[in-house]
């Protein structure tokens, strides 16, 4: 029998993680007919299918005023205390709403019990659990524990507590094997590896002509190579490295494009990128201001497009980050035939790299190696046709939609067998 899928989260819109996997793994669940309802405290999911609580969103005034005191301090105050306690509170009667209101008979909790950007949330959905005897997956992202930002904090109480907690009608889902080992580890707690997918059984429309113009847009002529860095500048995307690439490159066709902007963390990191780039003498193009979460002409008149309209343009894909949950960024340049150059981050060391995909691939630094094998790339079409080919069938093989169809049904039919 079908189920009635409740998805909480603090947000369902845009081009984060949590809301593109969440999305796709209802597009799966659509085809057992399951059906699917949302609530977060930003959404773009249409109205009828959803309940939008403005308290649920992590960056909620409410929510940002307890952050402030539990981040980095040693000690919290009764105040403090009352106020976590009192959100959580009203948080918990909403969540009762939403499932009176749509009939839910199964959640599915994306981030929300992993990583506390929003801790009186994660209380509130532990209490939930507690009291309403219903059976649910939470979907871990990424713990608080691979992040330094929480490292020092004054609710130990609360995180052993809520992130995530020990249910026994809640399984657990994780994305990479460190994770599994870890939250055995600290929580004694069982989880299924489901990794992030994409569906190359569909191949992208090549006449989608949206992007057509996007490399006029950059000011490139038809000469030169747009090597992407589809991240965030954030230190942990190393983007230096893609930096010392091109300087070594020494190839004035070769145009280094940023398709994020920073985000919440400040310019300090994206201000020395750029003088670095300039005193390197390589050409470095921010390009976060025209990429958003859906296509449209802003107040300028200038077109918006999204990150599926640069790949198709792009030479070469640089991932050269530190560490990442899983790595979206590769399965999308797999998915449009883009040759990437990767550094050895954990996650692809111990769960990616073992699936044989041709991928050159750097140890922390940027070496004679990789250089020539980015300069091969550029100039070899019929190498980079044989890379992105075995990439594309590797990828659809292991990070396909039929793997996650695979993993849904069988924690679905699990539960409802009561194992």
């Amino acid at each position: 029998m079908p189920e009635r899928i409740g998805f909480i989260s603090t947000r369902f819109a845009g081009t984060d993680g949590v809301s593109l996997e969440s999305a796709k793994w209802a597009e799966v669940l659509w085809r057992d007919e399951h059906v699917s309802f949302w609530y977060a405290g930003v959404l773009d999911r249409g109205r009828d299918v959803s309940m939008c609580v403005p308290e649920a969103y992590f960056g909620h005034p409410e929510n940002e005023w307890i952050d402030k005191r539990i981040w980095g301090h040693a000690f919290r105050s009764p105040a403090v205390t009352r106020r976590i306690h009192h959100l959580a509170e009203y948080l918990k009667g909403t969540i009762y709403d939403f499932v009176r209101e749509f009939d839910i008979s199964l959640l599915i909790i994306q981030n929300a019990l992993t990583i506390p950007m929003h801790l009186p949330l994660g209380i509130a959905l532990t209490e939930f659990l507690s009291e309403a005897v219903i059976p649910a997956i939470a979907h871990h992202h990424d713990f608080y524990w691979e992040r330094s930002r929480f490292q020092v904090n004054n609710v130990p109480d609360f995180l052993d507590m809520a992130f995530p907690p020990r249910d026994i009608d809640l399984r657990h889902v994780v994305i990479n094997q460190a994770a599994r080992e870890e939250l055995a580890l600290r929580k004694g707690i069982s989880s299924m590896l489901v990794p992030n997918v994409f569906n190359f059984d569909e191949p992208p429309d090549p006449s989608d002509d949206y992007g057509a113009d996007i490399r006029e847009e950059m000011g490139l002529s038809p000469e030169d190579k747009l090597i992407l860095q589809p991240t965030r500048i954030v230190p942990r995307k190393g983007i230096e490295h893609s930096i010392t690439l091109l300087q070594r490159l020494n190839d004035p066709r070769c145009k280094l494009v940023i398709s994020h902007a920073a985000g919440d963390e400040g310019s300090d990191y994206p201000d020395q990128i750029a003088e670095l780039a300039q005193a390197e003498g390589v050409d470095l193009r921010f390009f976060g201001d025209r990429v958003g979460d859906h296509r449209h002409i802003n107040a300028e008149g200038k077109k918006i497009y999204v990150l599926q309209d640069l790949y198709p343009h792009a030479d070469l894909v640089m991932y050269p980050s530190i560490y990442e949950g899983f790595g979206n960024a590769l399965l999308e340049a797999f998915y449009f035939r883009v040759p990437i150059i990767v550094n050895r981050y954990p996650v692809w060391v111990r769960d990616i790299e073992p699936k044989g995909f041709h991928v050159p691939v750097m140890d922390g630094f940027v070496n004679r190696r990789i250089v020539a094998a980015a300069r091969r790339l550029l100039d070899d079409t019929e190498y980079r046709e044989q890379m992105v080919n075995h990439n594309y069938e590797q990828a659809r093989r292991y990070y396909g939609y039929p793997v996650l169809h695979y993993c849904l049904r069988t924690l679905i039919n699990n539960i409802k067998n009561g194992m």
